[in-house]
């Protein structure tokens, strides 16, 4: 009788050390479980809009910021570049951005321009290229110059494969890229600040 409850007090012992580290298992396998449901927090940053101070923006710079891993372009017009965009409306594949890239143009921005109307100098554009996401380089300077055409009036020039941009975004006819650069939904605080990924809508 005493080897048997020895032997019962022994599978007991073995039964209640085998449902603690079991417990002890499923516990941290549900602690792993919920960290993984919860995003961290740099993914939260990466697709949150971002605030961009334009006061030191001055008429024919550029400037970039980074939304969701992505380089933003803010180019602060000159009357020049603004004029520039009817010259190549016509040289220019998709005129209306009819056929988006990645992210439909926001209604708010007008065709041509590309921007809102209450500040139609500033063209806020993703720095992607729509053909094989090369990052293109800007030309602003007008006139003939290399891999550029003699009636050039300035945009951006991909480095990669040759496509070219206008002041707006819009790629030229018969190039490799298919679409023009994407716009991101964006608003305005104040006339010196701006918002990429979000407008009144809510964010993108």
């Amino acid at each position: 009788m005493s080897n048997e409850k020895q032997v019962d007090s022994g599978r007991r012992g073995m039964l209640v050390a085998t449902c603690a580290a079991g417990g002890m298992v499923g516990l941290a396998t549900t602690g792993a479980l919920v960290s993984t449901f919860q995003p961290s927090m740099r993914a939260k940053a990466a697709g949150a809009p971002v605030e961009v101070d334009i006061s030191g923006l001055k008429p024919g710079e550029m400037t970039t910021a980074e939304w969701r891993g992505k380089p933003v372009w803010i180019l602060k017009r000159t009357p020049e570049m603004m004029a520039s965009l009817a010259a190549t409306q016509n040289e220019v594949a998709d005129p209306d951005s009819l056929k988006p890239y990645t992210m439909p143009l926001p209604e708010y921005c007008e065709k041509q321009s590309r921007s809102r109307k209450e500040h139609n100098d500033l063209l806020i554009a993703i720095g992607i290229c729509s053909h094989l996401g090369c990052s293109p380089s800007s030309k602003f300077a007008a006139g003939p110059q290399p891999s550029l055409p003699d009636n050039w009036a300035g945009g951006f020039l991909c480095p990669c494969h040759g496509s070219t941009f206008d002041l707006s975004g819009r790629v030229f006819k018969n190039k490799p890229a298919p679409e023009n650069l994407d716009v991101p939904r964006f608003m305005f605080l104040s006339d010196t600040k701006v918002v990429i990924g979000k407008d009144e809508k809510g964010e993108a």
